[in-house]
């Protein structure tokens, strides 16, 4: 705690600093620590970013995760009872879920104290066992449409009130392996933004029957 205090302290005694945003596992907080970031919440904004990815805890236990999603939503509940803003990681394209699957993982943060989400696209990059079950055949990528869809049907169920954060991520240069067009950002963006045009829908839409 003293630690996490002092680097806390440090980086805030900067005039431009307006703010905090920690990326943490759910499983690796407790209430000192959220009483510690909840003490910066007068004069600063304050996050804590927690990775769920998957709302499966068949899904978590196959990516070795550690927690399950119970863990997630008593974490993310006990830090907004602090007053702090939650925002959650998301993966779409994990081995073994089918699209019904992850869009329940959408359904699951609708009920969570969640302000807002990163919604991430599953790549394979260099060295990782993900590339291994990839060569092997074991494993298949979405292909960009796919992924399009998903994020706007995904947005569909989220409500209205939580931030998205990402739409898709960035694959570190030189480690991509596959999909090749994870590394065209701006296309991908491009094509959701269409698609939610196309279909004349939002962020919401369907949160009341989700």
């Amino acid at each position: 705690l003293e630690r996490l205090k002092s680097l806390y302290d440090e980086v805030l005694s900067f005039p431009e600093i307006v703010g905090l945003s920690v990326g943490t596992r759910p499983d690796c907080i407790d209430g000192r620590i959220l009483d510690l970031l909840a003490s910066y919440n007068e004069d600063y904004m304050v996050w804590v970013e927690y990775g769920l990815q998957s709302a499966h805890d068949v899904t978590l236990a196959r990516i070795n995760r550690g927690h399950d999603a119970a863990c997630f939503a008593s974490s993310a509940a006990a830090t907004a009872e602090k007053g702090i803003k939650v925002c959650a990681h998301v993966i779409l394209g994990l081995p073994g879920e089918t699209p019904e699957m992850m869009l329940d993982t959408a359904r699951f943060l609708s009920h969570c104290a969640v302000d807002g989400v990163k919604i991430h696209l599953l790549y394979v990059t260099r060295g990782t066992a993900l590339e291994k079950m990839y060569r092997n055949g074991e494993f298949r990528c979405l292909e960009q449409q796919e992924y399009v869809d998903l994020v706007t049907r995904f947005l569909e169920i989220l409500p209205e009130r939580m931030v998205i954060q990402r739409l898709t991520g960035d694959p570190p240069p030189g480690e991509l392996v596959f999909p090749t067009w994870a590394s065209d950002k701006n296309t991908t963006l491009s094509l959701i933004r269409r698609e939610l045009e196309v279909r004349n829908t939002s962020q919401g839409e369907k949160t009341s029957i989700s």
